[in-house]
């Protein structure tokens, strides 16, 4: 019987074996394996920065309700769900991909941390692929002291900095701001220094999985900049609109 993240684990074990079969390195098996998984996963994070996008170009508009309701709660929640309805904006586009997405990531990791548990049994191949040494890796199941780690930290921390930028929505008055700038240090310090403990197996995933999200923030920024390009010739024609019916 298996657990949520057992539930997760199991196919993308199944994937990795059959990845395996086919390339019969663990090491490129998992890169492959990483990219794979990736890409499945962009769509979401594409739905995700374009819905942090919208919240950034409804803020002015927001802000004006919260300043002209400050006293009043229940008129402040109705203007708002009336300006949603009004944008089509959902507020919770943002979150919904970040939820399905952290299962799907914390399944990963407890395949890769324990790949034997989730793997099919009887592949008698796996119980010595988990052992096999990758480039300076002598055995993917032990941990790399510092190389691995250190790449893994250094690519958290640009993809991190890079995501942040993204998902500004440019409110001063954010709460989260602080907290995110400081997770933007402290997260790949801990990845690294987790990293130093896991399975290289599990780094060298890491690794992978953040140099290809530098490249997928790298492709969002030139779509973000397009969408806030139509969204301010949007609002130069709802201005001209205006004038011409005065």
């Amino acid at each position: 019987m298996y657990t949520v993240l057992g539930i997760i684990a199991k196919p993308l074990g199944l994937l990795l074996n059959l990845l395996y079969g086919f390339v019969g390195n663990y090491g490129i098996s998992i890169i492959i394996f990483t990219v794979i998984v990736k890409l499945c996963l962009y769509p979401l994070y594409i739905k995700q920065i374009k819905s942090t996008t919208r919240m950034a170009d409804l803020q002015p508009k927001m802000q004006e309700i919260q300043n002209k309701y400050a006293n009043d709660q229940e008129t402040m929640n109705i203007k708002m769900q009336e300006l949603y309805k009004e944008e089509k904006f959902n507020p919770m586009g943002g979150c919904l991909p970040m939820l399905i997405q952290m299962p799907i990531i914390m399944g990963l990791f407890a395949l890769l941390r324990n790949p034997m548990r989730y793997i099919p049994n009887g592949n008698s191949d796996m119980i010595f692929a988990f052992h096999e040494s990758f480039m300076w890796i002598k055995d993917l199941s032990q941990p790399d002291p510092w190389i691995l780690p250190i790449i893994a930290g250094i690519a958290t921390f640009i993809a991190f900095t890079m995501n942040r930028a993204l998902q500004d929505t440019g409110a001063s008055a954010n709460q989260m701001a602080g907290m995110m700038k400081m997770m933007q240090y402290v997260f790949p310090l801990m990845i690294l220094w987790m990293a130093r403990s896991f399975p290289s197996g599990l780094a060298l995933y890491w690794a992978i999985s953040q140099i290809i999200q530098i490249f997928f923030n790298i492709h969002m920024s030139t779509i973000r900049k397009k969408m806030k390009r139509e969204s301010e010739e949007r609002k130069i024609r709802e201005k001209l609109e205006k004038k011409l019916n005065q």
